[in-house]
């Protein structure tokens, strides 16, 4: 087994660019650091031969859920209340490539990052987003056409 200090140095770049894809980049680093926590707890117990990449970003998808949960916990301070179906851009949402992921649903928003990003073939991305391969590759897909057009947009 490798030590786990290579474990980082060969996927801490990737599983950060899948946690930044999934959750934006203001708890992107947080992510991160829990998936690495919980991966030095469990790394023992690996069996070997395993996807080490693939057994990351899974913990990693779990750390999203949980920070999209602890998110949705977290009360919103604002200086006022806005305009009635008034919406001000949150903090970091002008951050280039986050603002388009937002824009896209979360189901291809993580199609997009588990495969683009961590490189992951679709029919693991299948068993992480608990569907099938022809549905992914469809969420990616559709993703990506998305990004395209929102960039056409901006160079008009």
């Amino acid at each position: 087994m490798k030590p786990f200090e290579a474990i980082v140095r060969e996927h801490g770049a990737t599983v950060l660019r899948v946690c930044r894809a999934v959750l934006g980049p203001d708890d992107a680093e947080d992510a991160w650091s829990e998936t690495f926590l919980a991966a030095l707890r469990a790394y023992p117990s690996l069996p070997p031969g395993a996807n080490v990449q693939a057994w990351l970003v899974t913990i990693a998808k779990h750390k999203a859920i949980d920070g999209h949960r602890a998110a949705a916990r977290r009360p919103v301070l604002v200086p006022e209340l806005p305009e009635r179906g008034a919406t001000a851009p949150g903090p970091g949402e002008h951050d280039g490539l986050w603002a388009a992921l937002r824009t896209l649903p979360q189901r291809q928003r993580e199609a997009l990052a588990y495969h683009h990003l961590a490189g992951l073939p679709f029919a693991q991305v299948a068993v992480l987003l608990e569907s099938t391969e022809a549905a992914c590759r469809r969420a990616a897909a559709d993703g990506i056409r998305k990004l395209r057009s929102l960039e056409e947009e901006e160079l008009r």
